[in-house]
C-alpha cells in the first residue's frame, strides 16, 4: 500500500527530511503490514528489500553451526533490518519474523539512492543504525563464547567469600590437623606440669571454651564454602546440559541427513531397476 508522508515524521531516521523530500520518498516506498508470526523474509531470499520499523515487534534470527536459533536483533521503532543485504544486493543471511502486529516501510536500494541525493546527512543516521547492529553482533559473540566456570565465579566473588574458601582449605589439610594436635598437647602438658600454678588446670575448661568457639566459627565458614561449591556445580551442570542439548541437536541433524541420503539412494535404485 502507498506510504502516508505523515508516517516518516515519526521515524527518527527520516526526521531530517523536509516536506518535499518526504513526499518524494513516500511516493517510492511502500507501507507493509504483517500479522503476528508472519515471516517477513527468510534466509536466501533475494528480493533486495530492507525494512524500517514503524510499529510492532520483529525478531531477526539466524542459525549457528549447532543448528540452534540465535536472535541477532530485535529492531525497535525507526531501526533498519535487512539493510546490509539490500545494499550489497545479496540474498538475506537472516530470518525476520513479526512477533506481533507489525507495520514497516519497505525500502529498496534505489529509494536509498534518491534519499541520499536529496539529503546526504541521512547517510550518517543509517551508518549509526548499522554501527549499533554491529555492536549487537559483537556482544552476541562475546556472550556465546564458552568460558571457564571457575573464572566466571572468581570474577564475582567477594573478599569474604575468598577468605571463607581459604579458611576451609587450610582447616581441611593434614597440616592443620597436625599443628592443632601439637598445640593442644603442649597446652595440656604445660598446665599439667605447672600443677596448682596452671592458668587452665585439668579438666582444661578454658581450652574447651576455645575449642567450642573455634567449632562455632568453623561451622558457618564451612557452610559458606559448601554453598559456593554447590553454585559451581550448578553452573557446571547448566553448561553440561547446554553442551548435551547441542550434541543432541547435531545428532538429530545427522540422522535427518542420513535418512535423506537413504531415501535418495532408494530412489536411485528404483530408477536403475527401471
Amino acid at each position: 500500500m502507498p506510504c502516508d508522508p505523515e508516517v516518516f515524521k515519526h521515524v527518527p531516521l527520516f526526521a531530517l527530511l523536509d516536506d518535499d523530500e518526504i513526499c518524494v520518498l513516500a511516493a517510492q516506498v511502500e507501507l507493509k503490514n504483517f500479522a503476528p508470526r508472519q515471516r517477513i523474509y527468510k534466509i536466501g531470499d533475494g528480493n533486495g528489500q530492507a525494512y524500517v520499523m514503524v510499529s510492532g515487534r520483529v525478531k531477526v534470527t539466524t542459525f549457528d553451526e549447532d543448528h540452534q536459533e540465535v536472535v541477532v536483533d530485535e529492531p525497535t521503532h525507526g531501526d533498519f533490518f535487512g539493510f546490509a543485504s539490500m545494499l550489497e544486493q545479496t540474498p538475506h543471511q537472516t530470518n525476520a519474523t513479526a512477533v506481533d502486529e507489525v507495520v514497516c516501510i519497505e525500502v529498496s536500494r534505489d529509494d536509498i539512492a534518491v534519499l541520499l541525493q536529496r539529503k546526504p546527512l541521512a547517510g550518517m543516521d543509517m551508518l549509526t543504525v548499522l554501527g549499533r547492529q554491529f555492536h549487537n553482533a559483537q556482544q552476541l559473540v562475546r556472550l556465546r563464547a564458552t568460558r571457564n566456570v571457575n573464572e566466571l565465579i572468581e570474577e564475582e566473588e567477594t573478599f569474604a567469600e575468598k577468605t571463607a574458601d581459604s579458611m576451609v582449605q587450610i582447616a581441611g589439610s593434614w597440616t592443620f590437623i597436625i599443628v592443632f594436635l601439637a598445640v593442644s598437647a603442649l597446652y595440656a602438658i604445660a598446665n599439667l606440669v605447672l600443677g596448682h600454678s596452671a592458668w587452665d588446670p585439668y579438666p582444661f575448661i578454658l581450652l574447651n571454651l576455645m575449642l567450642s568457639m573455634l567449632a562455632a566459627i568453623q561451622a558457618p565458614v564451612i557452610l559458606m564454602s559448601q554453598n559456593r561449591q554447590d553454585m559451581k556445580d550448578r553452573v557446571r551442570g547448566e553448561l553440561d546440559f547446554a553442551v548435551n542439548r547441542r550434541a543432541e541437536s547435531e545428532i538429530q541433524g545427522l540422522a535427518q541427513k542420513l535418512n535423506s541420503l537413504d531415501e535418495k539412494m532408494s530412489d536411485l535404485q528404483d530408477l536403475l531397476r527401471k
